[in-house]
């Protein structure tokens, strides 16, 4: 996923076991850039499990609603008149 260039750098320290970094090289995979996209990743995944944590008693209340009720509006695909 490319990143805008105006977004600002900051230097930082990781440790990486010798392996992943040796394969990297090797791949000529530039390392900072598969950092960063691991952490995005990361970030989003740890923001959806949030979400559905933060979520879970409202969710349950529409499904219980949802099978008590019905859904409020029939897509016109699932009709079967």
């Amino acid at each position: 996923m490319p990143v805008p260039e105006k977004i600002r750098r900051r230097k930082i320290n990781l440790t990486i076991a010798e392996d992943i970094i040796d394969q990297a090289k090797a791949m000529n995979l530039n390392a900072s850039e598969a950092a960063e996209a691991g952490l995005r990743l990361a970030i989003a995944r740890q923001q959806a499990a949030l979400w559905r944590e933060q979520s879970r008693t409202a969710i349950a209340q529409h499904n219980a609603r949802i099978a008590a009720q019905g859904v409020l509006l029939t897509p016109e695909w699932a009709r079967e008149d």
